[in-house]
């Protein structure tokens, strides 16, 4: 049976101050253990028997990077891979309508939706035996996980037949518990899924004709599979849940990111044992499971790890110490250097004896459902402590904006091409593009 995968990969968020990375390099870009985001993605897909294409839907303008970054993928995995952009945000539901025609040109007999700010070992030849042995040919699976009864409301909760597993009802963030089984974000469909968001589709059209709504065209086209779709599918024998006991986490803030890179890491000593460094005659000192791209030049007396990303042309000097974080492409940490819970971006500069530090936002370690929680970067009018970022941020001034002051949760960061100068502290700072500090900060924005 042909199969193919959609990644949704969104959009720049507008409507805040400050704008994301993403308007300068795609969010799905931003590199996760050595790899960008969406890479994990395509190398899942890539590897199941019978996948003839990999669709990445979002509605960032056509970029140089994401261009790129397409060319070099279709060389590494032998796989066709296109970019389709929506005209405007459609939701999860209403761009998968839109580009229906293109999902299903080729015959394809089912495909895959993944949202790209996932994490996950992507079980998706499992999810196709499942759905083998459950449902019928038009049957379609929900990927879920198991979260403690309070986090659990931040997502949408699955309640399903013990025996079956068929979903007999479904809540997107409740307001009261429902279920410990959350929607992973990650789905397996066939055509006929197209019907029932069509149904969607002829509703809200009826609705705004009633309503005569001047900008009825794209609200009608704003569909979103887990309100609209899957809560109508529970109870209708159509819709199922795979539960993974695999790790999964959401990828919404630059302390997720942290997290997201050691579960990957994680994953690679038992997959991909290779890309780890190793402690060798003449290298750096390793300590647990690093990623050091062949392009890095790392002292001799370095110490990284454990859970420690090195991006390209990175150089690190002597007497650094590394440890949990992500170090990205062009980067510079002088001698005696400590970096810790922090992610160093491109072309940033940190000075000999320098110390920059974050704190870290895991999940409760003494709860094997824990998630990591998205906090709100303030709590009684103080900034949380949370992660330090150093480079091109996921932050980015946007001065034509209106909007309240707004950052992303476990954000603390700095602009691209930032200088720390020697002998100083950094800790859980928000510094913005294109500074060159002077002096130490704590618990602070620089703006």
């Amino acid at each position: 049976m042909p199969l193919k995968a959609v990644i949704l990969i969104g959009g720049p968020q507008k409507g805040t101050r400050f704008r994301p990375l993403s308007f300068e390099v795609p969010k799905p870009l931003f590199p996760v253990a050595g790899v960008p985001m969406v890479q994990h993605h395509i190398e899942a897909c890539a590897k199941v028997p019978g996948m003839k294409e990999i669709l990445l839907m979002g509605f960032y303008q056509p970029h140089e990077a994401l261009s790129r970054f397409l060319v070099s993928a279709q060389q590494e995995f032998k796989i066709p891979i296109r970019y389709l952009q929506e005209y405007a945000a459609l939701g999860t539901g209403g761009g998968i309508y839109h580009f229906r025609d293109q999902i299903l040109s080729g015959g394809a007999g089912a495909f895959f939706v993944l949202n790209a700010d996932v994490c996950s070992e992507f079980p998706l030849q499992e999810m196709l035996e499942f759905r083998q042995q459950h449902g019928d040919a038009h049957s379609f699976v929900i990927l879920g996980t198991t979260a403690n009864r309070t986090q659990a409301l931040n997502y949408g909760c699955i309640v399903a037949n013990a025996d079956t597993q068929e979903v007999q009802h479904y809540v997107e963030k409740p307001s009261t518990f429902v279920s410990e089984i959350i929607n992973c974000g990650i789905y397996l469909f066939t055509p006929a899924i197209f019907q029932h968001i069509g149904e969607v589709f002829q509703r809200n059209q009826q609705e705004l004709v009633l309503e005569e709504s001047s900008n009825g065209w794209q609200r009608a086209e704003v569909i979103r599979l887990e309100q609209d779709v899957f809560t109508a599918l529970a109870g209708s024998n159509k819709l199922y849940v795979y539960k993974t006991d695999g790790f999964w986490s959401q990828i919404k803030s630059a302390g997720s990111a942290i997290y997201a890179s050691r579960l990957y890491l994680n994953q690679y000593s038992k997959s991909h044992p290779e890309r780890l460094a190793q402690n060798k005659p003449g290298g750096p000192i390793i300590r647990g499971n690093v990623y050091i791209h062949p392009t890095a030049s790392i002292d001799s007396t370095a110490v990284l790890g454990p859970n420690v990303s090195i991006g390209e042309g990175v150089t690190v000097g002597a007497g650094v110490r590394v440890r949990e974080s992500i170090v990205l492409h062009g980067a510079s940490l002088h001698d005696h250097t400590c970096v810790l819970n922090t992610i160093v971006g491109w072309d940033s500069t940190i000075g000999r004896w320098a110390r920059v530090e974050g704190t870290p936002s895991d999940p409760n370690p003494n709860d094997p459902y824990a998630k990591i929680d998205s906090e709100t970067l303030f709590r009684d009018g103080r900034l949380t402590p949370s992660i330090t970022i150093l480079g091109r941020s996921h932050l980015h001034p946007a001065p034509h904006s209106e909007a309240p002051f707004r950052l992303t949760p476990h954000a603390l960061s700095a602009g691209c091409s930032v200088t720390i100068p020697a002998e100083v502290v950094i800790l859980n700072s928000i510094v913005l593009p294109h500074k060159e500090l002077s002096r130490s900060y704590k618990n602070q924005i620089i703006l």
